[in-house]
């Protein structure tokens, strides 16, 4: 006889294995934020394939857990970039970065014009160094190497639908999360042409089935709001200091309000710090967390301890007969008070 795994469990290892442990079509909402293939501590190592089969895997494993008209929803940065080997080895010429003005353009009608000068004759003349002049001449840096493997950028959301359509899983809607800047207090900006990140998506979607649309879930001033806008402002998580890839409380809370039922199991594949387990306990759900990271199961399990209180709050003032619960935000300020003061 098989032994499921029991809600409000946080499990220790790979979630393509621990997948296959949990009660077949069990899940109201599945929400997660997987590895972005960015260089993190925890993906150093990983390969693109490796990281598009560790995707690919853990979709698929989706359709035989969630409830008929439930829904997979996965936050992630929809721009990736990796290193290619097999791009063009071409550096850039970052003229507004030079330290000193000297242009390929020069150096070419000296030569036009001196052929017989050396490497160190033109820099001579122009004022500069010998290392100057190669760089300008053959678009390297030989202080850093001659040609650095190019970075490739490359859209994740297409991946992501065609992994989960395999599955028999279809994109149901997508909802933008705009966070404030992280470079905002150190002036960070981006030294090329491509624009410095400040959103990511959420991509939902729906395994086939009657799904309840109960609006009743939000209150007017929540679907007024975010509930039907595809655009949430949520400022970013301040301090990432014991985690190095936090999402905001108020990003599960809001899947898991709109989705679910009171009572409902929510799935956290990469859990993390613990997030979207403490999100389902506030909402009055049931939750199922897997993690890789022994030290971050640890994390998440003090976590959802201290999210408890809150959560038998909430269901003693509902049983009183106060028929309303708190605010997101009021919900999310008392929890973060009370954690930090523990």
């Amino acid at each position: 006889m098989t032994t499921h795994i029991q809600p409000n469990s946080i499990v220790h290892g790979d979630s393509r294995a621990i997948l296959k442990h949990i009660e077949p079509e069990s899940i109201a909402c599945s929400v997660w934020s997987p590895p972005y293939h960015v260089g993190k501590e925890y993906e150093v190592d990983v390969t693109f394939e490796e990281w598009q089969s560790l995707l690919r895997d853990v979709i698929t494993l989706h359709y035989n857990v969630l409830k008929p008209g439930a829904f997979l929803v996965i936050n992630i940065a929809d721009i990736l970039c990796f290193k290619d080997p097999e791009m063009p080895k071409i550096m850039a010429e970052n003229v507004s970065r030079r330290k000193v003005n000297v242009t390929r353009e020069q150096i070419l009608a000296i030569q036009l014009e001196h052929p017989e000068y050396s490497r160190y004759q033109i820099a001579e003349l122009l004022g500069c160094s010998e290392q100057t002049i190669d760089r300008r001449l053959n678009g390297n840096n030989i202080r850093g190497g001659k040609y650095d493997t190019q970075t490739r950028v490359k859209l994740v959301g297409g991946l992501l639908e065609e992994m989960a359509l395999a599955a028999g899983l279809y994109l149901y809607d997508r909802r933008v999360w705009i966070k404030d800047a992280a470079w905002e207090n150190s002036r960070w900006h981006s030294i090329s042409y491509r624009a410095v990140d400040e959103f990511e998506y959420l991509y939902i979607f729906w395994k086939p089935g009657i799904t309840r649309i109960d609006k009743h879930r939000l209150t007017k001033e929540e679907w007024t709001n975010w509930g039907s806008r595809a655009v949430w402002m949520i400022p970013s998580v301040r301090a990432n200091d014991d985690h190095e890839a936090k999402f905001p409380l108020a990003l599960p809370q809001r899947i898991i309000q709109l989705f679910t039922e009171p009572g409902d199991i929510v799935l956290d594949c990469f859990l993390g710090s613990g997030t979207t387990a403490v999100a389902a306990i506030l909402a009055g759900r049931r939750y199922i967390g897997i993690e890789k990271e022994q030290k971050y199961v640890e994390l998440a399990k003090v976590a959802c301890e201290r999210a408890v209180p809150e959560q038998d709050e909430v269901a003693l003032g509902n049983s009183n007969g106060q028929n309303h619960r708190p605010p997101l935000r009021q919900l999310r300020l008392l929890h973060e008070r009370r954690a930090s003061s523990s």
